[in-house]
Order: C-alpha cells, then sequence, then structure tokens
C-alpha cells in the first residue's frame, strides 16, 4: 500500500450566537504536518443547514471570506492567528476554528473530498431543491470559471462604490483584467428580479467611467442570465425578460446565458495565460 503522509486539519464553523453555541460545519483547513505553506482551504457550496441555524445569515459574505482567506494563504500568511483575526474582525466570531486534529492521506485534495464529506456536507438524504433564480446562475458561473481554474484568480464581489460614489451598494460578482480592459460578470435573473438588470444598467456609466478613471482601462460588463424558456400563456413573463435584456444591452452591458459559461470561462483561461 503507497504510504500516507501526515497531516492536520481545522474545521470552520459559524456560529451566530455564541452564547447558545450552536454551529454548523461550514469548511475545512488542510495541511500537511510541518508544511504551513501547502495549507488549503474549502467552504460548503450548500448553505441550507447554515440557513436553518440562521436564516438570516450573509450568506453571500461568507463565500466572500473562502476567497480571503485562499488569498492570505497564497501570500504566505501560513499562520492562522491573522487567519482568524480576518474572521473574527468581519463576523464578530462568528466564524470559529476548532483545534487541528491529525489524519493521515494519499495526497491533499483526495483528503479534502473525504473530509468535506465527513463533516461538512449534509450526508442524510433529503429532497433536493433545484437552485433558482439569481442564485442558480451565481452558482453555475462559479463553476465553471472553477473547473477553467481561474475562480481564484478573479476578482470577487467588487464594489461599485470604489468605482461610482460612496454608499453605492452594488457589488459585482467577480472580474479579471488581461490586458487594457476589465472583464466583470454579474448573474441577474430575469425570470426572478427584474429591477436587478435596471440597477445595473444605471450603474454601468459610472462604473465604465470610475474604471477607466482609477485604473486606465475599460470596462466590458456582462450580465449572465437564464435562458428564454418556452412560457406557453406567459407572454407578459416573456416581454418582461425581453425587457431586461433590452435595457441592459442599451447601456452597452453584454447579455449571455449560462449555456455560454463555458465558452467565457475557457477565454478567460487563455487570457491569464493558463
Amino acid at each position: 500500500m503507497a504510504s500516507r503522509m501526515e497531516c492536520e486539519f481545522f474545521l470552520v464553523r459559524y456560529v451566530p450566537d455564541t452564547v447558545k453555541n450552536e454551529f454548523v460545519n461550514i469548511g475545512v483547513l488542510l495541511r500537511e504536518a510541518g508544511r504551513a505553506e501547502s495549507t488549503r482551504v474549502r467552504f460548503t457550496r450548500d448553505w441550507s443547514r447554515v440557513r436553518c441555524l440562521d436564516p438570516d445569515a450573509d450568506t453571500a459574505m461568507l463565500e466572500a471570506m473562502e476567497t480571503e482567506i485562499a488569498e492570505r494563504l497564497k501570500l504566505g500568511e501560513h499562520d492562522f492567528k491573522p487567519v482568524l483575526q480576518v474572521m473574527e474582525d468581519t463576523l464578530s466570531n462568528s466564524l470559529q476554528l476548532t483545534e487541528p486534529r491529525g489524519c493521515l492521506a494519499e495526497n491533499l485534495s483526495a483528503e479534502m473530498e473525504q473530509l468535506m464529506r465527513m463533516y461538512v456536507e449534509t450526508v442524510r438524504e433529503r429532497v433536493i431543491r433545484p437552485r433558482t433564480g439569481r442564485a442558480a446562475i451565481a452558482a453555475t458561473m462559479r463553476e465553471e470559471f472553477e473547473r477553467a481554474n481561474v475562480w481564484d484568480l478573479m476578482r470577487k464581489r467588487i464594489s461599485a462604490s470604489q468605482y461610482t460614489r460612496v454608499g453605492d451598494p452594488l457589488k459585482i460578482d467577480c472580474g479579471y483584467r488581461p490586458n487594457g480592459i476589465i472583464r466583470m460578470f454579474q448573474a441577474i435573473s430575469l425570470e426572478g428580479d427584474l429591477e436587478a438588470a435596471k440597477v445595473l444598467a444605471f450603474s454601468s456609466s459610472g462604473l465604465r467611467e470610475g474604471v477607466q478613471r482609477l485604473e486606465g482601462a475599460s470596462l466590458e460588463l456582462t450580465a449572465i442570465v437564464e435562458p428564454l424558456r418556452e412560457m406557453e400563456d406567459e407572454t407578459a413573463a416573456v416581454e418582461r425578460y425581453r425587457f431586461g435584456v433590452e435595457t441592459m444591452e442599451r447601456e452597452s452591458i453584454r447579455v449571455l446565458t449560462v449555456s455560454d459559461l463555458e465558452r467565457v470561462a475557457q477565454t478567460a483561461r487563455r487570457e491569464l495565460n493558463l
């Protein structure tokens, strides 16, 4: 049998009420024993257990924390104390790390999958509710970029306020800069929240001006939407969908559907020289 490496792992827990001390495991930090630079982080993709414990949980912020931790580890911050401090400062002690536990692994990737199944992901049988609306589009977008190995190289939850004005609440899902252009992508559900399409259209001009002023680059803004489904006797729904597309395209926003994401991700892979 192939020799196994000694590893240690930490569970990341979401604790919305520190007095009650009720928690949900949401992620894993894993590293080879004695090799802090090998540390990897993974958070869950299914936030249903978190929402059961805390219906008001900011899952977008939790996802952003995974990216923040991964970037800090990539920059060489392998001491978990500053990483833990980031979590505490951002989420007021709602994220906690367990004490390290030992394990033996053939490789870190396989062990991470095993630990996620054992400690984080739901194992009981349950009714699988398909993701819908913006959440489904955003999840598919992330999956395609991850499949192309570019997700970790992209900026996430980009604050529009840095380009427009203080107080602007809009956050763009992700983006990257391949040269003299910045590409940004936003998940928009035209079957769900048509107001989001109008907000993005309204903000696009200010975003472009701010990107040019601050970064000396042009902005290509892309909205990722669901495909227009066959809708018998749903003329109003079709008209709303087309209104959303036309509203964004009128402001020079490129509108693509989730079926285009594989091509978009492969373009990102080429432009990022992977």
